[in-house]
């Protein structure tokens, strides 16, 4: 299909998704969205842990977690442990163009799914590995967000300056790894459409935690010292936090000093602006402990809605602080509706891109534990008598709807 066609961005596009949790599906899931075909395969019996993270569950059963994380694939149950299973698998990556996988370091190797066994049946196969630490010793150390929150720093910068090191409230780590991954997948794609050969790429979840520090890094290379937490502050613009008002909290962001001026005349407080202590932002830095205190008792004066509406007219940025399903309600369109197989109508939450003129693929569900597996291996010439003792032997399972 040329590009003028009306098609999906990654039409003809074929993955093979080993991995598992949040990272390694939540990069499929964004490539999905664009259009690829996606082969999930899972543990027959248990599929991808996030199956069983609840409550809350849709339905009797269906984990929101796997929902968030998993539309639009097709799922291929395969026993790994059996030799089997192993060389089903080895054939669906064979077919591909892109296998993703997140065991830890060795397993692949192992199991014979390693970039090495794939790229000896496709050289074109574009492989990406996802770790938790790279190629640092020891290389066998499991990976997780929230490790890898307090490892990286990220952790240590958040938070209020008198409380304790606190987590982001969701696993940040693992989604800007899983971006990551996609964008070095794509761009892998690209190079070898232009005639290289496929190419193996290592994703880590503590390289993409310390490159997502970008400014905050920076400073501290910059400055030689451990940057402290500034809770809802910034260390570098003032005012740019929360302020609470007369029936809930704002964000203000006035980045210049021209927005600073606006929003002082909004306040009804001009003479802020003309105080030599305010006048630009690095003397507002300096003394933010004398500007703030004066900055949230006027915003305690008014409503929430107030607020926002008078600083929106003078142009400084503002927003309201929202619960989530307020904001997706607010932002609406936000999700896209799906009829999953068993838990009935359900809302998921859309994909953060449109394009102008290509199709963008239409949601669907996520899958059921081999939902896809008759037709998946079907499609790799697997007989209906031998998928039978396929089944009877454990090596695979189906799950018809």
């Amino acid at each position: 299909m040329s590009p003028d066609a009306g098609g999906t961005p990654l039409d003809g596009v074929r993955i093979v998704d080993l991995s598992r949790v949040l990272a390694g599906p939540y990069a499929t899931m964004v490539l999905a969205d664009l259009g690829a075909d996606v082969l999930k395969v899972e543990r027959p019996g248990e599929g991808d842990e996030t199956r069983s993270w609840g409550p809350p569950y849709a339905g009797e059963d269906v984990a929101a977690y796997f929902l968030a994380l998993n539309r639009s694939k097709r799922s291929v149950a395969l026993d790994l442990k059996q030799p089997e299973g192993r060389a089903l698998a080895l054939d669906l990556c064979a077919r591909a163009d892109v296998v993703i996988e997140n065991f830890r370091p060795g397993t692949a190797a192992r199991l014979g799914l390693d970039a090495a066994a794939v790229h000896a049946r496709n050289p074109r196969v574009v492989y990406c590995s996802i770790t938790g630490f790279g190629e640092r010793e020891p290389r066998d150390r499991p990976g997780y967000d929230f490790v890898v929150q307090g490892e990286s720093g990220l952790m240590a910068i958040t938070g209020e300056p008198d409380r304790p090191p606190t987590k982001v409230g969701v696993a940040l780590v693992d989604v800007v790894t899983g971006l990551n991954a996609a964008v070095a997948i794509l761009a892998a794609l690209r190079r070898r459409d232009l005639g290289a050969s496929g190419e193996r790429i290592v994703i880590s979840l503590l390289d993409s935690a310390l490159a997502a520090l970008v400014n905050v890094a920076q400073n501290a290379l910059v400055s030689g010292q451990e940057p402290p937490r500034y809770g809802n502050a910034h260390p570098s613009i003032v005012p740019y936090e929360v302020f609470a008002t007369a029936d809930g909290w704002i964000t203000v962001a006035a980045a210049n000093d021209g927005l600073y001026r606006r929003l002082c005349e909004a306040l009804d407080r001009p003479e802020l602006a003309a105080d030599e202590r305010f006048v630009t932002n690095a003397a507002r830095v300096r003394n933010r402990d004398e500007l703030l205190p004066v900055l949230r008792e006027v915003f305690l004066t008014r409503r929430s809605d107030d607020w926002v509406a008078a600083l929106g007219a003078a142009g400084v940025p503002v927003g309201k602080i929202r619960g989530v399903l307020e904001a997706l309600r607010a932002a609406a369109p936000a999700t896209v509706e799906v009829a999953h197989p068993t838990a009935g109508e359900l809302e998921l939450v859309a994909p953060p891109f449109a394009f102008e003129s290509a199709a963008m693929r239409p949601a669907e569900p996520p899958p059921l534990l081999g939902q896809h597996t008759r037709e998946v291996l079907a499609e790799l010439g697997v007989a209906e008598e031998h998928l039978a003792a396929l089944v009877e032997r454990g090596v695979v399972t189906t799950a018809e709807t």
